[in-house]
């Protein structure tokens, strides 16, 4: 592979929680990294601020390109230009709930856009090594534990888009021989997370609550089972894989699952409140189709990638709801907050 002071990673999705954490992680290992961006008439780029660089600096190490999944023939462009070393897709529709309400968009954005992708590496003659985003909702209702070897059972758009995709890289790389890897991640999550996917939401709605700014939080199931990791330990997962001499498919997980109850309990018990007082049940964020228990067997990750998830569940918990504590009420009262509770904060 060389020195990864040579390397040159494209990223699409690099404005979301993943894109922004990959781009930090490559670039702290010396690599040139290129982002795909959206043309949209506002700004966009909060995560990826603190990494922008003037187009005038001469050591300039990030540079992003407007495109989208959508136009093939733009990728094969930016493809043949950038000559990248790794590719890595993360550009996706990535919300299941509202995947119900527009699954031709999800479909053409999640499922054909990793085919023009794909496209754009084999037309353009790069000879990246690919990385396809796949996801644990591909399992569906298939029985937990699950592994790469557990039958698919998609049942959202969302995870259908996901699981074209899925097969789609698994085909490019037997027909054409392009080092292409899928990582099926399982939930990850972080104080990066979009406000709208349930942790966030959560842990942002107790921030609220405590400033006064909220009295209710609004859910729908509270039963489902999750896996539940930290996200940048995650991006550095999708790294090793396009490091290994044989392209492959991995789970990425914990290995262990907790309901969104107790998500949002062990989020309310962090500052002394009794999370009953605070949620209310609301059917619109119910899915019509419910997955009911995701957990990960990453055995085969660890042993062959060396990777290890480090964060426990409430570790987890306490950082994105420190995060979002300080942004609602400033450093000095989120840390008080936790300290009246005995946690120990960093």
């Amino acid at each position: 592979m060389g020195e990864t002071a040579e390397r040159r990673a494209l990223i699409t999705g690099i404005t979301g929680q993943d894109g922004s954490y990959l781009a930090e992680f490559l670039l702290d290992r010396g690599y040139e990294v290129h982002g795909i961006i959206r043309r949209v008439s506002s700004f966009n780029t909060s995560r990826i601020d603190h990494l922008y660089q003037d187009i005038h600096e001469d050591d300039r190490r990030l540079t992003l390109h407007y495109g989208d999944v959508a136009d093939g023939t733009n990728l094969t462009r930016l493809m043949t230009e950038i000559q990248p070393h790794e590719v890595y897709n993360l550009a996706a529709q990535s919300h299941v709930r509202t995947s119900f309400d527009i699954p031709e968009y999800t479909a053409d954005a999640t499922a054909l856009g990793t085919l023009r992708l794909l496209d754009a590496i084999r037309d353009s003659g790069t000879r990246a090594r690919f990385y396809q985003a796949s996801s644990s909702e591909m399992y569906g209702n298939a029985p937990a534990v699950q592994s790469e070897t557990t039958q698919f059972q998609p049942r959202s758009p969302y995870a259908i888009s996901k699981l074209f995709a899925y097969w789609t890289t698994v085909n490019y790389r037997e027909s054409y021989g392009i080092h292409a890897s899928n990582g099926i991640l399982f939930n990850h999550e972080s104080p990066r997370r979009g406000e709208t996917f349930l942790t966030r939401k959560v842990t942002r709605s107790v921030a609220r609550i405590l400033a006064g700014k909220e009295r209710y939080l609004y859910l729908g199931n509270l039963e489902a089972l999750r896996d539940w990791g930290y996200a940048p330990e995650y991006v550095e997962a999708m790294w090793l894989m396009l490091q290994q001499e044989q392209p492959d498919d991995y789970v990425v997980a914990t290995g262990e699952s907790h309901s969104v109850r107790e998500f949002v309990e062990t989020s309310f018990d962090l500052v002394g409140l009794k999370w009953e007082d605070f949620v209310r049940f609301d059917a619109r964020y119910v899915r019509p189709a419910e997955v009911d228990h995701l957990e990960g067997d990453s055995s085969k990750a660890r042993k062959a990638l060396g990777w290890e998830p480090r964060t426990d569940f409430r570790g987890l918990v306490r950082t994105m709801l420190l995060h979002d504590m300080t942004e609602e009420l400033g450093e000095e009262k989120a840390c008080a907050a936790f300290k009246d509770q005995g946690v120990l904060v960093a």
